[in-house]
């Protein structure tokens, strides 16, 4: 058995929701004749969602969405599988990237799962003669999402897309546990330095952000949170965070993590005010929010180690992981979020696509949210499969509820 297999399995066991998922899928057939693109990062736990999508009667083309996120064994024991064609590897070239996505775009799809939205940018950009093709979409992740819902925004959203990142059981369990534990600890099998009693540095304060402050905090860190957000610097604050600017960051902090989804949050005013030695990382989705670039130009020598590049600059260290990249994935040894949260995420991920298939003709171009009931029977399932019961409503309880005459 192929050490990609292996891995597949490995995960499998782990994902009791999508494997109760996958029985009704089985059984149903409802994408029979369907053709489902995806770009998200191929690994073992993805690899459980494209069979689940693959035994209900899909045919699969998928690639990644993001060159250095590729388990290539895993890619290659996906091409084994039934009714399923995987175009991706680890470290492409931008140009690769890009083909990887066309040969997903030419096999048609009519229903398309992004991290990202690299395919449904594509399609409306530079293949639109599948416009009319495709009924729907889901998304996965925040970035993702702002680009949707600003193309939504402007008319230019032609079919109807799931916003998946949004709704609560990704953003509690995904966002808040997955980034939280994974990007911390790729940071410490990458560098193999200890996060007690050193100043973290948390750049956002969203889902993602307020996850990596609490797991570095639980670990011993002294954590910093930057904000542009008003709101969320007072909750951090209130949550016994430091809050500060990242200008006066800059020169306190050991390791930094960016978490905001935009550009230039780590740029060349900050790398002078650094610490020798300072670490810096990312848990965005694009490699976008530490200015990589400026650092090529103008460092006087660059070290390359596994997984870590030191820039020199005037003879003060600063080490930045991953190529700027997603950390929780992009580093050499960097598993991605752990299966059973990722069992989430992909159960939302395979009722999305069926409610689409079955209601994406009938649906205008736009962002949706998840549908509520398919929102709680992932927690329903996730409930079932660890033993435990919760209470239920009464009827006289059910009726205060909605009553606006009961009074004190």
């Amino acid at each position: 058995m192929s050490s990609g297999t292996l891995k597949i399995e490995w995960a499998a066991q782990y994902m009791p929701v999508l494997a109760a998922i996958k029985k009704q899928f089985v059984r149903d057939k409802p994408f029979a004749g369907m053709t489902i693109g995806m770009a998200l990062h191929v690994e073992a736990k993805t690899a459980n969602l494209v069979s689940t999508l693959a035994l209900g009667g899909a045919t699969v083309h998928i690639t990644g969405c993001n060159p250095l996120s590729t388990q290539d064994d895993v890619a290659e024991a996906l091409n084994e599988v039934k009714n399923v064609h995987c175009y991706a590897k680890r470290g492409c070239t931008v140009d690769e990237y890009y083909a990887a996505i066309e040969k997903v775009l030419d096999a048609k799809p009519v229903i398309t799962i992004d991290d990202g939205m690299d395919l449904i940018h594509y399609i409306h950009t530079r293949r639109r003669d599948l416009i009319k093709k495709v009924i729907g979409g889901c998304e996965e992740t925040t970035t993702g999402i702002h680009r949707l819902r600003s193309m939504a925004a402007e008319g230019k959203l032609e079919f109807p897309v799931i916003a998946v990142n949004d709704t609560p059981m990704k953003r509690f369990f995904d966002n808040v546990h997955g980034t939280g534990e994974s990007a911390l600890s790729s940071i410490m099998i990458t560098t193999n330095t200890l996060i007690a009693g050193k100043y973290i540095v948390v750049a956002g304060y969203g889902f993602c952000g307020r996850g990596l402050a609490r797991k570095a905090h639980g670990l011993g860190a002294k954590v910093i949170v930057t904000e542009i957000d008003p709101r969320r610097a007072l909750e951090a604050h209130m949550d016994g965070f430091m809050v500060m600017t990242m200008e006066e960051a800059a020169s306190i902090g050991d390791i930094f993590v960016t978490t905001t989804g935009n550009v230039a949050v780590i740029g060349p005013t900050h790398f002078r005010k650094l610490k020798n030695g300072a670490i810096l990382s990312n848990a965005g989705h694009f490699n976008v929010e530490i200015d990589i670039q400026w650092l090529h130009k103008n460092a006087g020598t660059v070290i390359q180690r596994e997984g870590i590049e030191t820039f020199m600059l005037k003879g003060k260290a600063i080490h930045v992981l991953a190529e700027g990249r997603l950390v929780n994935l992009a580093t050499p040894k960097g598993m991605g979020h752990p299966i059973e949260v990722m069992d989430l995420s992909f159960a939302l991920q395979a009722l999305c696509t069926l409610h689409i298939a079955k209601n994406g003709k009938k649906m205008k171009g736009g962002v949706y949210e998840v549908p509520q009931d398919i929102d709680e029977q992932v927690a329903n399932l996730k409930l079932s499969s660890l033993g435990l019961s919760i209470d239920t409503l009464s009827r006289e309880q059910k009726k205060y509820l909605c009553s606006w005459d009961i009074g004190t």
